[in-house]
């Protein structure tokens, strides 16, 4: 067999959710291509502002569900990213500029709406460039659909006039799901006011389905008015499924706070005589209360965030892991992340094909993985600038070499990359809370022991050296801890000013046996 035949036949039965959603296209084009001669997958964002984490969370997602059929079929497939940039400006968000101007575009196409920016034609014009440079920063493989192009080209237009050939169907569905008084005014299909250029949310009556003609009443006037070519935009849940219909879509996921909405998306694309597309609902993030992640309240963790505090593939890591459970999204969870990621990417090239599929980093590189290695932990490094304090770079490396022999920039980028997020975290997030206490009584004996056993060694001495020193003397009974974990608590409080840490043999071989009898020494003094 071919390496490409053994990963074959370990994809298809692998318990990996991307393999699991790939199988799912398998089944649905069990006797080969489909027409179209591809599988279409889609991605959507709403361009009323700027790109977030749930945008790069939801192509990223994907793209693994594409890369997963890619290695069970040669089927081709293709990516889009489509945004609703049709949709009327609803609300002017908080985080632009020139909020008075854009509050006399309310109700308008979001690309008829000035850019508060002053930068690109229209607001969803700037939104769009900034999605499209978000995607292309992680190097997604994707392609960028508008849905005014669609719209005003005419590429949706047989689409259109299936949706007023079946409205009343659309309206079965979709009236049951409203409030009342929702009910009394709704309409599948929006039209453009010829008077305001605003998308009207107002009842209408079909006329001729076949030419897209409706007729509503606008500032008093009936009008008489095609849908077709931009003349309307369909509400969001019937543009969904008409979408679906229109472009061929097979594969699209969403969040849980929108199973309700593809439930009635989905009977809306049957009704229109199309099949719904495969996916799955993702869980939500929460922040660290355990409260849904908000734009406007902006708890939570925005990508710029974590992408100053940990590399991109730490986030990718995070994103992978256990996608339908819900998951906080806070500052403490990205050393973890950071280093939870270097395990398994360091397992991955002794792994059997098998577990090599379930790993995250396979999913993350699509089994591309980069060169490279990591001498220290990414909490290790933390511990390390943390006792260094205000700390630049060049010290941190120099440190560094005291631990690993060939320590530099050149040898590990990887690393290099990691000192600049450590100290940036350590900078706004460690450093304002780190509190040193005094030791107890009993805890200045042992750090005095301590102190007494290091400068017994030589300065090379390795860190599991070290590590047995620290463990003799906390399970030595003269000195009082209940439990080994109390001494290594009364390490991190007293000389790291933390209540967690590392492994303190490694962290003394890395800090220097020197330095860390100076920390003794402090904390003794205290």
């Amino acid at each position: 067999m071919t390496v490409s035949d053994i990963l074959r036949t370990a994809a298809a039965a692998s318990k990996a959710w991307p393999y699991e959603e790939a199988r799912k296209l398998l089944k649905r084009y069990q006797q080969g291509a489909p027409e179209k001669g591809h599988i279409l997958f889609e991605t959507g964002y709403g361009p009323s502002g700027l790109p977030h984490i749930g945008t790069f969370n939801e192509v990223l997602r994907t793209t693994m569900v594409r890369n997963a059929y890619h290695a069970l079929s040669d089927i081709p497939t293709r990516l889009i990213a489509f945004s609703d940039d049709m949709d009327g400006l609803r609300k002017v968000p908080d985080n632009v500029p020139n909020q008075a101007m854009l509050t006399e575009y309310l109700g308008k196409p979001l690309t008829q709406v000035p850019d508060p920016f002053e930068k690109f034609e229209s607001f969803a014009h700037h939104n769009n460039a900034m999605l499209r440079a978000f995607l292309d920063r992680f190097g997604f493989d994707y392609e960028f659909v508008s849905a005014t192009e669609r719209y005003q080209s005419g590429a949706f237009d047989e689409t259109l006039k299936l949706v007023l050939r079946r409205y009343q169907a659309i309206m079965d569905i979709m009236l049951p799901t409203l409030r009342k008084e929702r009910q009394a005014t709704y309409s599948p299909v929006l039209p453009i006011s010829p008077k305001s250029g605003i998308v009207l949310q107002v009842p209408v009556e079909v006329m001729d389905a076949d030419a897209g003609l409706i007729r509503f009443e606008d500032e008093g006037e009936i009008v008489e008015q095609s849908i077709l070519s931009g003349g309307a935009k369909l509400q969001w849940k019937v543009d969904w499924a008409m979408r679906w219909v229109a472009l061929g879509v097979d594969y699209e996921m969403a969040g849980k706070d929108l199973i309700d909405s593809v439930t009635q998306s989905s009977r809306i694309c049957r009704a229109l005589g199309g099949r719904p597309p495969e996916g799955f609902n993702y869980e939500m993030f929460l922040d660290e209360k355990g409260e849904k992640i908000s734009k406007s309240k902006g708890n939570g963790l925005s990508l710029e965030q974590w992408l100053t505090y940990g590399p991109e593939e730490s986030l990718a890591f995070y994103a992978y892991r256990e996608p339908k459970k819900a998951k906080q999204l806070h500052m403490g969870v990205i050393p973890r992340a950071v280093d939870e990621y270097w395990q398994f990417r360091g397992n991955y090239p002794n792994q059997p094909v098998e577990q090599q599929l379930g790993n995250p980093v396979h999913h993350i590189h699509d089994g591309k993985l980069p060169q490279g290695s990591l001498p220290v932990t990414f909490g290790l490094l933390l511990n390390l600038v943390g006792v260094m304090g205000d700390a630049t770079r060049e010290q941190v490396w120099a440190y560094l070499r005291n631990y690993v022999a060939d320590a530099s920039p050149e040898a590990y980028p990887d690393l290099d990359r990691l000192i600049g997020h450590a100290l940036a975290y350590h900078r706004d997030f460690v450093a304002p809370t780190l509190r040193k206490r005094a030791p107890q009584a009993n805890e200045a004996a042992a750090l005095r022991k301590l102190d007494e056993d290091l400068a017994a060694l030589p300065a090379d001495a390795s860190a599991e050296d070290i590590q047995n020193i620290v463990y003799a003397i906390g399970k030595d009974e003269a000195f009082g801890f209940a439990e080994l974990r109390d001494w290594f608590k009364a390490l991190y409080q007293t000389l790291l000013g933390a209540d967690q840490g590392p492994r303190m043999g490694s962290f003394i071989a890395l800090y220097g046996i020197g330095n860390s009898r100076k920390l003794i020494a402090e904390a003794l003094a205290a």
